[in-house]
């Protein structure tokens, strides 16, 4: 991926990310909160993304990522209207966080922001 990409991520290693995807989406779906687990109680998605240059073309690449990993699983290769709605619920989140940055202020930053580093919230 782009340079441009892959500094939005930099805050963190590849196994990061996907163990905090993955805590999130189980979260978000009905499972246990493992994500509130590891990351606290303020898990409000555009405080947490605050702080990182996301606009629309990252969104864009993002969700064409997140399209690509659904459509190579397996469990859900055969499951059209699974992978439907796990794509536009991706798709809608991204570019909530982008608009959204718009009306962020700074004491709405969390999540290892120089705000609030080291903060439970």
């Amino acid at each position: 991926d782009a340079q441009w990409f892959l500094g939005i991520f930099s805050s963190s290693t590849k196994e990061e990310a996907i163990d905090n995807q993955y805590r999130f989406s189980v979260q978000t779906f009905g499972g246990p909160d493992l994500y509130r687990q590891k990351k606290g109680k303020y898990t409000r998605l555009v405080g947490r993304h605050a702080n990182y240059n996301i606009g629309t073309n990252a969104a864009h690449r993002w969700v064409q990522h997140m399209e690509l990993a659904i459509d190579g699983h397996d469990q859900l290769k055969d499951d059209s209207e699974a992978r439907d709605a796990l794509k536009k619920y991706f798709g809608f989140t991204a570019h909530y966080i982008v608009a959204s940055m718009e009306y962020m202020r700074s004491d709405q930053l969390s999540g290892g922001t120089s705000i609030d580093s080291g903060r439970v919230w």
